[in-house]
């Protein structure tokens, strides 16, 4: 009885929920404060962002008519849900490395599938045509980016000689942080490039693209579930970088000052995000598949190369 209250804890507060989508709005705040500077602006005030899903979760909620009603609901929970837990795995084995399960990064990168499989079967059961094109463009973005992001985190497998995250940290407290090595360094910037993309942000936000399909596969939601969305992509912001910094940085330790210096990494990383939003145009669907495929892809596999060659 007192393992399951802990597990609702973790899952409902922290590291889970709770925590993950506080954050994630405050970071949502962040980004939209750098971009309003960037841009010569004033920007939102510090609780602007939940102001917004407190009105988003009081409006009414529109369904269309057209609309695979099961799908159009359940969709957002799905998403919300495996961010949930992606947040409260990760959580917990910084936590703790030691806590862990065989195959637990094989886990979380399924788990990181999810949001965006969420987001596409919204789409699709909203009925609408510029709803399903924006899902549609979705899958693209999806088939572009995993295929080099995968490889990336395939690198450090390969390093360590362990799929398991816990296993991975350990390593690094012993032999120092990933990103010591120059093959892994490449890999890490290949991941950044994905980050990108599974964060829909500029130049990657081409399912969304509010000036072209009025953000695609969000198009029909109101009220509630575009609450949930908009929640969701604000944890994956803290999540997936979350993730990195435990692949290649170390992992996050609660104590002393490691609560700064993980901070400070993770600062660092959405940083970058917002820079590169912030500096470049949104590319065509085609282009970000070829990109993909293309440069980061080789990139990818280059820093495989120069892993086992011992670099």
């Amino acid at each position: 009885m007192e393992n399951i209250i802990l597990y609702l804890i973790a899952f409902l507060i922290f590291p889970g929920f709770l925590f993950t989508s506080t954050f994630g709005l405050v970071v949502s705040w962040i980004d939209r404060k750098v971009s309003a500077l960037i841009q010569w602006r004033v920007g939102p005030p510090f609780l602007q962002s939940f102001y917004d899903v407190f009105k988003l979760w009081h409006k009414e909620l529109l369904m269309p008519a057209a609309a695979n009603t099961a799908g159009f609901i359940v969709a957002p929970f799905i998403g919300l849900t495996a961010t949930t837990l992606l947040a409260t795995i990760l959580g917990v084995i910084n936590l703790n490395p030691e806590v862990q399960f065989v195959g637990d990064s094989i886990v979380i990168l399924y788990l990181m599938v999810i949001p965006p499989l969420s987001i596409i079967w919204g789409g699709f059961s909203s009925g609408n045509p510029i709803a399903s094109l924006g899902a549609s463009r979705e899958i693209k973005l999806m088939m572009g980016y995993e295929l080099p992001f995968i490889i990336a985190i395939a690198t450090v497998f390969f390093k360590v000689g362990s799929v398991s995250l816990g296993e991975i940290i350990q390593y690094q407290q012993v032999h120092g942080a990933m990103l010591n090595h120059p093959s892994m360094i490449i890999a890490f910037l290949v991941s950044l490039l994905c980050l990108q993309a599974k964060l829909a942000q500029v130049p990657f936000d081409i399912s969304e693209a509010e000036t072209e399909i009025m953000e695609g596969p969000f198009l029909e939601y109101s009220g509630p579930l575009l609450c949930i969305y908009k929640i969701t992509q604000a944890m994956l912001q803290v999540v997936i970088p979350w993730f990195l910094i435990s692949i290649f940085w170390g992992g996050t330790f609660f104590q002393g000052w490691g609560i700064l210096w993980a901070f400070l990494k993770y600062l660092l990383i959405i940083t970058i995000v917002i820079l590169i939003k912030n500096t470049n145009p949104r590319v065509r669907i085609d282009q970000a598949v070829k990109f993909f495929w293309g440069w980061v892809t080789v990139l990818a596999l280059a820093a495989m190369v120069i892993m086992f060659l011992g670099y």
